[in-house]
């Protein structure tokens, strides 16, 4: 596994491969975009990359420009050797590291801003988040000229703005979603997860309570936003010490709410448990 530092590396990969390799979709290349601090989700889309593409690349980089002036940047958690470590054993066949300066060079003043989708959900309480991930995220296909891109459902409303942000673009790369990945007890798996204290822990607990609470509701045949929001709000009552951030039904394209759940719609949430702010989704149908 080569560990790629400058764009015109990864590019110069990207672009050996296709001219060496059989055209015979074996030539595909695949981009799974981190921040590093890689777990078993990760992992699972290295994996789902491997057996869907010839080549797979894993870009490292914790994006500033994604974070807000009071967030957690400084303190993200870096594990670079054991992220290397793990890419490679899933298969991975680069790693891409970019400094901070070398993807946003001295007086960069181009950014990629997804106009409504950006100021929903994740979009509303954290101002300018999604404009950095989408940022980001475009820069990383640029340089990759990958032809699949695979994100977890956990991050579901970054999903449906990068969805549209490819689509408006033109850029010639699917994206694609692979399904949350939990502990044996229910935690959707988060590199913010190492912030929690045990306390803490047993308390983040109450997000996938609420969404297992949803889908048994949903199961039974409601399906008004009213009832199914009111449910979760109910299960967050029983941990005072969260504070909630967002519960929303929403379809899954625009991330507008809707009054009742249909196929394919997305029911979120969003809490503070202690400083740490954590997510948790499911997609119905």
């Amino acid at each position: 596994m080569e560990i790629l530092r400058t764009v015109a590396e990864l590019r110069q990969w990207s672009r050996t491969l296709r001219i060496d390799a059989r055209n015979d979709g074996r030539n595909l290349i695949g981009l799974v975009p981190t921040m590093g601090a890689l777990h078993a989700g990760h992992a699972s889309l290295i994996r789902a990359a491997k057996a869907s593409v010839g080549f797979v690349a894993v870009s490292i980089f914790v994006n500033p420009t994604q974070f807000g002036p009071n967030e957690d940047y400084s303190r993200y958690p870096r594990s670079f050797e054991a992220d290397c470590a793990l890419a490679q054993a899933e298969g991975a066949d680069v790693v891409f590291a970019p400094t901070v300066e070398e993807l946003y060079p001295a007086g960069a003043a181009t950014f990629v801003e997804v106009e409504g989708l950006g100021n929903r959900l994740d979009g509303a309480s954290r101002p300018g988040h999604f404009r950095g991930v989408a940022t980001v995220v475009a820069k990383l296909l640029i340089a990759t000229e990958a032809d699949r891109a695979f994100f977890g459902q956990k991050d579901a409303a970054q999903v449906a703005l990068l969805r549209r942000m490819v689509a408006d673009l033109r850029l010639p790369a699917e994206i694609v979603v692979c399904p949350i990945v939990r502990e044996p007890d229910g935690l959707a798996l988060s590199s913010r997860n190492l912030y929690l204290s045990p306390a803490e822990r047993n308390q983040a607990l109450t997000l996938s309570r609420a969404i297992r609470q949803v889908e048994a509701l949903l199961a039974s045949g409601e399906r008004h936003s009213s009832a199914l929001i009111a449910s979760a709000r109910q299960t967050f009552a029983t941990e005072p010490a969260i504070r909630i951030d967002y519960i929303a039904l929403v379809d899954w394209t625009t991330l507008e709410p809707v009054e009742d759940a249909t196929p394919g719609s997305l029911f979120a949430v969003a809490a503070w448990v202690g400083s740490t702010r954590l997510i948790d989704n499911t997609i119905l149908g």
